[in-house]
């Protein structure tokens, strides 16, 4: 009697490079277990999603470490991804919101947390401009008192635009270095992956 195989779960880079997934193919054992079928395709999506909660909550711990107005961390999100999954595959993404984006319905509408600036602590950047907190606890970039009320200049504006528009740092541009948050939770897919294992065992022992 030849062994079975394992179910294929795997942590790979998001090619966007502002998040990670986890996804978990069931594929090679439907083809081997035909009878179980339905129940590997039943139980593809929690055994992912165990696996991504342990990404998630290692993302989430890299964070606190270096959080300032506390938005980066309330815009880190898990997610299930119906465009990457199908039968017997279930794909999770883990990253942070850097766009609008709304929760409920009707009056009980409200907006999701984002922090568009992620990429710059994940990165690191060069801060060229003064900043500020404002009362939302927001991080802003100080605009020039002449500029206020005009549209500010788009992300492939000259880099005479910018200045002209925004308040320069005083001291000048600094190199700030980067806080990686996404990256060392890459770290934990050996644990991701034994968190999927043993919830495929778990249920797969449920009657």
């Amino acid at each position: 009697m030849k062994p079975s195989r394992r179910p294929e779960v795997r942590s790979a880079r998001n090619r966007t490079l502002n998040g990670t997934t986890l996804a978990i193919n069931m594929g090679d054992l439907s083809g081997l277990f035909n009878g179980l079928r339905d129940r590997l395709e039943e139980v593809a999506r929690p055994v992912a999603q165990a696996g991504a909660e342990v990404l998630y909550r290692a993302v989430l711990s890299n964070v606190a470490r270096n959080t300032k107005s506390g938005n980066l961390s309330r815009a880190i999100y898990q997610a299930f991804s119906a465009d990457n999954s199908g039968p017997g595959k279930a794909t999770y993404h883990i990253s942070w919101r850097t766009g609008r984006g709304t929760y409920g319905d009707g009056a009980g509408k409200a907006a999701l947390p984002t922090a568009p600036h992620g990429h710059l602590v994940e990165f690191g950047h060069i801060q060229r401009y003064a900043v500020y907190v404002g009362k939302d606890g927001k991080w802003y970039t100080a605009v020039r008192p002449e500029m206020r009320g005009k549209p500010k200049p788009k992300s492939r504006a000259s880099q005479s635009e910018k200045d002209a528009y925004y308040v320069m740092r005083e001291g000048g541009p600094v190199q700030v270095a980067a806080q990686p948050f996404i990256r060392p939770a890459k770290y934990k897919a050996g644990e991701a992956i034994q968190a999927a294992k043993a919830k495929f065992i778990e249920l797969m022992n449920q009657k």
